[in-house]
């Protein structure tokens, strides 16, 4: 079983082969440098110890810790003693394809968007895998590397589709939340997430958007944070940052550029936003040599 082709460059990882999702085994013998990711990662302790550095904090890992970080989160490795985790990563664009139906389902819906956007989690969520659930993930999780190593031609998508949505399930069903009694989400706050991704620049307002899905703002505020846990501006910022993280860390673009391209145009506007999502400023962000502040 081979590990996950990625690459580390200036704080980024990313893949280095043209796959849409995949999962690899990794031992740590000392540490990992701060870093952050252009995919979604899902980290997975199955043996020894070690110390997880993120916007959460200091945490001690062993073996049933998962932690899952969206695109732009930081996270490090320090005081690894034969630590082996067990990634599972899989790019953001299947979330708007292969894997959209997502935000319709409550349970992946927290799993992979409403626990992450929580205030102060900045991209992350983390969770406990007893010993039996933990054994099952990691069979799916070794299916999911068996079908890269087996079918390098490409020809498996169906397949990767299939094991990761099993992986996930089963940590949405431990992950649970809030939320997931609820039912399925509303349809108008579903288009009014796919207004938003997919419009990204345009200057929202409020009124804006519930005049696009034909509700009154008030209700539409209501149903988004019964939805969602967040109100749509507020989702739209998160949105916008998390995008920003990713242009950051993956090209040399100028950080104002960067501003106007997630519909942030004046740069101090920018700042102050990113700042309110990440803990640092754009430029500090950038540079990544210097350890984050929680």
């Amino acid at each position: 079983m081979s590990e996950l082709p990625v690459a580390l460059e200036s704080g980024l990882i990313f893949f280095t082969d043209e796959i849409t999702a995949g999962a690899g085994r990794h031992l740590h013998l000392d540490s990992h440098p701060v870093h952050t990711h252009s995919f979604i990662e899902i980290l997975t302790v199955v043996g020894g110890t070690g110390t997880h550095l993120s916007p959460l904090g200091e945490h001690r890992l062993s073996a049933g810790d998962v932690w899952l970080l969206r695109p732009g989160a930081w996270h490090a490795l320090e005081d690894c003693d034969r630590l082996e985790v067990f990634n599972c990563c899989f790019a953001p664009e299947m979330l708007r394809r292969e894997l959209a139906w997502t935000r319709e389902d409550p349970l992946l819906s927290h799993l992979l968007y409403d626990g992450p956007y929580t205030p102060g989690h900045q991209g992350t969520l983390t969770l406990r895998l007893d010993a039996r659930t933990l054994a099952e993930y990691v069979v799916h999780l070794e299916a999911l590397s068996e079908v890269r190593d087996q079918r390098p031609d490409g020809l498996h998508r169906a397949d990767v589709v299939g094991r990761l949505t099993l992986a996930l399930g089963l940590l949405a069903r431990t992950a649970g939340g809030a939320r997931a009694a609820s039912g399925y989400t509303h349809p108008a706050v579903l288009r009014a997430i796919r207004l938003l991704e997919a419009q990204l620049t345009r200057a929202w307002t409020l009124q804006d958007l519930a005049d696009a899905c034909h509700l009154a703002p008030n209700y539409l505020v209501r149903l988004f944070k019964t939805n969602t846990g967040l109100p749509p501006m507020a989702y739209l910022a998160h949105h916008r940052a998390e995008t920003a993280a990713v242009l950051l860390a993956a090209t040399d673009h100028p950080v104002a550029q960067i501003g106007t391209a997630v519909g942030w145009p004046d740069q101090s506007h920018f700042t102050r936003r990113f700042k309110a999502h990440y803990g640092v400023n754009p430029s500090t962000y950038r540079r990544r040599g210097v350890r984050q502040p929680v």
